[in-house]
Order: structure tokens, then sequence, then C-alpha cells
């Protein structure tokens, strides 16, 4: 099977999470990914599938030169450090483009390249909450709460930062030429925001303070209910048709309950629900909504499947467990790799490609011994002269 991005070379700089992440979706697509690894200490990214391994001193010139001739033949490269530390490597945008003018120059950084900010230090939460997103989510009264580092690293960072690539790899087929792609994690995030800032701002699903709307936990029929078993149910029945089969199978009556958008009612039909899903277990409300229409759905681990449940009257059911993360989306001629083994080793062992990966570029033999001679380069499986 051809993989999609089967010809693609990235030169992926090694860094933190949100560059590591767009290289391995390249990757898990078919590009060829050489991560330029540190030639001191060891790799603790899980992010590395699918991807080889070239150590260098970025601090020896005979390395810089290097990376220069790699260049040359690459599609993309990722830059995951802040602003400038590039330049001072010699390998900064100005530099690489006139190495290679076709070459997509993709950066990752938390607040953008320029402005007043752009050289502070930060992570995930910090660029969730200058983005504005932040502020709406948590639950009313209390404190923002923020959804782990998927937000910003990885939605508004590595997957902003590969759809960025992709749109300039389709420009260079008409212009011929490469560009850089500023993505900041900042920025986005915001654009990841926009429906709720736009909701917000026309007031529609959005009239109150934080966590009294209809999708930010103010609503009983948008929210998490904990079961009997300490587990949990998730809640999404927004159309009216699904929430009457949300109230069938809690065994309520519509006509002796509120309309299911006074809000002034929330907060006790929330009460009232939750003392409900409290009577049964996690897998007794599954089974229920195995056969309903009624967007309500077990909360799964990848650890632990939703204990006991027999096949329901439809043939149909919810899963007992939330399956390993698979490249997405799914392509009906050329999908990504299926990932076969999620309990396998993901390190990348450092150096364990860069004499091969030199060979592949068309290195000659001495060079390549004059950079292990050197330290410049090292080759963990490399033990003779060439």
């Amino acid at each position: 099977m051809v993989l999609p991005l089967s010809k693609l070379v990235v030169l992926e700089i090694a860094g933190l999470a949100p560059a590591p992440y767009a290289g391995m979706i390249l990757a898990d697509f078919g590009a060829d990914v050489i991560r330029i690894d540190r030639t001191q200490g060891s790799n603790t990214d899980v992010l590395t599938r699918n991807k080889r391994s070239i150590a260098l001193d970025l601090k020896n010139p005979l390395s810089i030169e290097t990376i220069k001739r790699l260049v040359s033949k690459a599609d993309v490269i990722l830059d995951p450090f802040r602003p400038g530390v590039m330049e001072k490597l010699g390998l900064g945008p100005d530099v690489l483009l006139t190495v290679n003018e076709k070459l997509i120059y993709a950066r990752l950084s938390g607040f953008g390249q320029t402005g007043p900010i752009a050289l502070k230090a930060g992570h995930d939460l910090n660029y969730l909450a200058i983005s504005g997103a932040l502020e709406m989510m948590g639950r009313h009264k209390e404190v923002p709460h923020f959804p782990l580092n998927i937000l910003a690293d990885f939605a508004g960072g590595g997957m902003m930062c590969v759809m960025g690539i992709m749109i300039a790899l389709f420009e260079r087929v008409s212009s011929g030429k490469g560009q850089v792609i500023d993505a900041n994690l900042t920025s986005g995030t915001s654009y990841l925001a926009t429906f709720p800032m736009l909701m917000r701002q026309h007031k529609l699903l959005w009239e109150g303070e934080r966590g009294t709307n209809t999708l930010d936990s103010g609503a009983h029929f948008y929210e998490v209910y904990r079961t009997k078993d300490d587990r949990f149910m998730a809640v999404a029945c927004l159309e009216p048709q699904f929430y009457a089969q949300f109230l069938i199978g809690l065994n309520l009556s519509k006509e002796i309950l509120p309309d299911q958008l006074d809000n002034a009612q929330w907060p006790a039909m929330k009460k009232r629900i939750s003392g409900i899903f409290m009577t049964k277990t996690q897998s007794e409300w599954t089974r229920i909504f195995d056969d309903l229409d009624a967007c309500t759905t077990p909360v799964l681990s990848m650890e632990d499947s939703v204990p006991g449940g027999d096949t329901p009257k439809t043939g149909q059911r919810w899963p007992r467990k939330a399956v390993f993360p698979q490249p997405a989306p799914l392509l009906s001629r050329t999908p990504g790799i299926h990932v076969a083994d999620p309990t396998g080793d993901p390190f990348l062992t450092v150096g364990k490609h860069s004499v091969e990966i030199l060979s592949q570029f068309e290195f000659d033999k001495t060079v390549i011994q004059r950079l292990l001679n050197e330290g410049a380069m090292v080759d963990v499986g490399f033990r003779h002269k060439m």
C-alpha cells in the first residue's frame, strides 16, 4: 500500500510535545520524518513512532553544515524553539530558504514570532489562558478548568501546524516556492475557539456566566453524571427528540417536568437526575441506553472496560472500552499506519539511524567518518571505521 505522504521528507528538530506530535502525524501517513536529536542524553519522547533519528551536535559547525545539506533535499523542517534560537544556530528561514527555496519552514512557538511576549516562556495552560479560551471553561462560580494539555499543545499547536504544512504544500504546487509557517499555540487555540466565542458574542446558547449555559455545564441535558459504582455517564441530548429518549431511559414522564429549555429549572433538574443516575451502575445504565437514541454514553477508559453487560435487543451497543488512539481521519484508499501494538516501547533510540540517513542523502563516506570522529554526530549502532 502506498501511503499518502510517502514522498515527503521532513526534518524534525527535537523538541517538546507540539512539534513531535506534528511530526508523528506526518510519519503516520507515510512521510519520511527524520528527527534531529542532540548527541548528549537519552530520548524520553513518546511521540516518535515511524520516525528515524540522527544525532548531531548543534554547537558544532560541521553539524550545522550537515543540516543544511539535509535541508537541500527536504520538503519540511519543524522548528520547536522560541523565536531567534534557530537564527543563532545559523539555521533561520532566511538561510535555509536560500538553500532550498521549496522548503516549508514550520515554526512552533507559544506566543508567535513577534510581539511583546514572543520571547516569554510558557506552557499549554499559559497559551490557553492568553488565547481567551480558558476563561470560558469551568463550572459556575469555580476557577476556569483546563482539559489536560490537549487543547493548546496538540490541537492549537501540533495539529494546526500540520494543517499549515498541508496548505503550504498545496500552494507550492502552483508557485514552486516554500514559505514560513508561524504555528503559534496561542493564536491556534484562539482559532479553535471561534465557535463558542461567536456564540457568546451573539448570545446563542451562551447568555449567562461561565457554567450556566447550554454547552458549558449549565444544562442538565449536557452534563456528566456519577453512577452507583462511582463511574460516569455523559449526557448530550440537546435536541428534543433525543431528550425525549433520554427521559424514557430515566423512566421520567415529560408531562410532569418543566420545559427542557427553562434554564431557571436546570439546577433542580440536575439534582434530580443526579439522584436517578446514582441508583444504577454504569454497566446497567449503558445497557439501558444501548437501545435508546438518547445521546447518552458511558465515559470510557483505555485501561478499564465497562464491567458486565449483555447484547442489547437491537444488536447495537456502545463500546465498552476506549480504543488506543489511531491515525485519523480515515482515508479509504491510503489510510495511515495502524498502531498494531500500543503496549510496545514508544521511545526512539537517539542516533540509531545517523549513518543510514546520511548515506540515503548521498554523503561521502569520508564526510560521515569525519563527523563521527570529531563528535559532530553520533550513531549508536556504528562501531567501526567506514
